[in-house]
This record gives C-alpha cells, structure tokens and sequence, in this order.
C-alpha cells in the first residue's frame, strides 16, 4: 500500500516509518520539522517539508495514497496556557486542512494518532456504591497528601479500573482538547464524505528515540535525564499513580494493524482503540525500573507533591483492539523499561 505519513521524523512517526518500510510499503513522508519537536536537526533523505495547517500545498503528495498515517501534532500537556493557540492550529487546523486536501484528491482512508488523554481521569469504582465518576481533587486533599479520588457517596478511596473506548471523554489540559477535537473532525469527515477512519489512542509510548529534557518529554525520558545526570528521580503525589506504558515498536506494530484494517473498512465507518500494554504500572515502579535498568544504585525519591490537573489513574483495556485489529503488544513494561534505561534518545 502507499502510505502518506506526517509526523514521519517524529519521535512515533519515524518507528512507524521504519517498519512500514520493512513491510515494503510505498511511503511518502512528510515533517514541517517543528524545533520544538526537532530541535536544528535535519531532515531525514526524502521527506517533504510540508505545514499540515496548509491545505493548499499538498500538490501532487496525495496522488495514488492509499491511506494517511496522521501522527504530526505539537505533543505533552501544555505548560502555560500560552501553548494553546500551537495546539489549536497545529493540531486541529491541521487535521482539519489535511481533510479537506485528502477529500479533494480522493483520498479516502486515515489512520489517526489520538491519546489517552481524551479520557481524562480513569475508570473508578467503589467496593460498595460500584462504578462511580469522582469529583476533582481538591487543593486541600493534595496538600494534605491525600492522592486518592473518593467515592461521592461514602467517601470510600476508589480503585481503579479498566478503561474502555466507549468511556466519556474528558479532556485536561490543551493538548487533549485539541486530540478530542482531532477525533471529531476525523469522524465528521467520515460522516460527510462516506469514507473510513480509525484513531489510536496511545497511551504512555517510551522506547529509543524518545525525546528528551523538554517539558513536553514523557515521565520515562525525564527519570532516565535525573538518573544521567546522577540524580534520583522525583515521583510525584505517592507514586502509586496507575498508568499503561507501551513500547514504541508496539505502537508502530499497532499502526500497520491499524491501516490495513480501515482499507477493509466499509464507507462511514470510524473507530477508535487504546494502543496499550494491556500490564499496567505505577509512577514508582516506572522510576524503579528505569533505575535499576542503569545500574546506578539510585533509587527514585517519592515526594508528595503534586501539579495541579494530574489525573490520578488511567489504565486502558487492550481488548478492543485484540478483537478487531488483532494487535496486543509484545513488549512488557518490565523488559522495556529496564532496556529503556540505555536506549538512544534524542536531543
């Protein structure tokens, strides 16, 4: 298949291209090479430099695709709300002006990088009262070292569940209102123009190549700069944070699942599935694998304080994507993250 791939140099995209490529699949791909992703570094041979946001410039790059591969997109929480306008033009712009492009040269299948982050908080019940949706944690709570959410009728700590893709959306910060929106342009578009699409909510992705010593790093990169820089890593609230951490070369595995899956797919039809482990892991035992991965004796330092907007757990349910894509990941957190510890990053 011919696969036009943005985000193609990117942190996710390049795993993507790599194993496309080694499939021997036909890939176009294309990096506006953003410095807040890259940096100065180049270009890899053959990309097109092309800004998603410009629906006008694609010329001939659509001719003959098959499917889009959208992984570009300005990634992390956001710092400030400054971030939001890059997120919004970047992001949901872009999305939407690479739609219009491929309607315009009939193109009509997409495969779409999403995240976790739509869901907000996790899946919560309580061993009494069942399901529950808790309410924000407050300032005082946090303050008080009090991480947990509490069930809204007893006031029982909750405990976690899978997560779902039918589960409600929540976005937090700027860049998970901008990857909600991303998913409802690509479903309307679905909707208007009898096409096909499905969208990969990634959860924590780590692995070589993983970017580092930036704020919009994931927590795996920034454990592992402390640890090279002699430090112990500091892990917020308790530690006992519930995430799913999934290695990048699963995730590129789940993309090709994903794109030859939506050529099969009928008009109008769009989907969405976690891309996860399926092994979920706490803050701390991250940290604790990363360092021990190294070597160093460090141990990580848990130390009680929190930011603001920090969900306190989200866990996904692979199954979903088990049925319909046949992708469950072959890397466990546990092997990853302690090979993590000397896999190459970029600068």
């Amino acid at each position: 298949m011919r696969v036009l791939l943005t985000g193609s140099a990117g942190f996710i995209g390049s795993a993507v291209a790599v194993l496309l490529a080694r499939e021997g699949h036909d890939v176009v791909p294309v990096d506006l090479m953003l410095p807040l992703a890259h940096g100065a570094a180049k270009p890899p041979d053959g990309t097109h430099s092309l800004d998603v946001r410009d629906a006008g410039g694609w010329g001939d790059l659509l001719r003959g695709v098959d499917v889009v591969c959208h992984q570009a997109a300005v990634v992390g929480a956001g710092v400030t709300v400054a971030d939001l306008p890059a997120y919004a033009g970047h992001n949901d712009l872009g999305t939407a002006a690479l739609l219009a492009a491929m309607h315009e040269a009939g193109v009509q299948r997409m495969v779409l990088a999403s995240s976790m982050v739509v869901y907000g908080e996790g899946r919560y019940a309580c061993p009494v009262h069942g399901d529950q949706v808790p309410t924000p944690r407050t300032v005082a709570a946090l303050d008080a070292g009090d991480f947990d959410n509490h069930c809204p009728r007893c006031g029982r700590p909750l405990g976690w569940r899978s997560v779902e893709e039918s589960a409600r959306l929540d976005p937090r910060s700027s860049y998970a209102a901008s990857k909600v929106a991303q998913e409802h342009y690509t479903s309307a578009w679905v909707r208007q123009a009898g096409t096909a699409a499905v969208a990969l909510r990634y959860h924590n992705v780590y692995g070589p190549g993983m970017p580092r010593d930036t704020p919009y790093s994931g927590v795996a990169a920034m454990f592992r700069s402390s640890l090279e820089r002699g430090e112990a890593p500091k892990v917020y609230e308790d530690g006992a944070q519930m995430r799913d951490f999934v290695h990048v070369t699963d995730v590129a595995r789940a993309n090709l699942a994903a794109l030859r899956a939506v050529l099969e797919r009928p008009e109008s039809a769009y989907a969405a599935y976690n891309v996860c482990s399926g092994a979920p892991v706490s803050i701390k035992d991250v940290a604790e694998l990363v360092a021990g991965g190294t070597g160093s004796g460090i141990e990580p330092v848990v130390t009680g304080s929190y930011r603001l907007g920090d969900v306190r757990h989200i866990v996904a349910s692979p199954e979903l994507a088990a049925a319909e894509l046949g992708f469950r990941a072959s890397v466990s957190p546990q092997e990853g993250l302690a090979e993590f510890a000397h896999a190459p990053l970029r600068a």
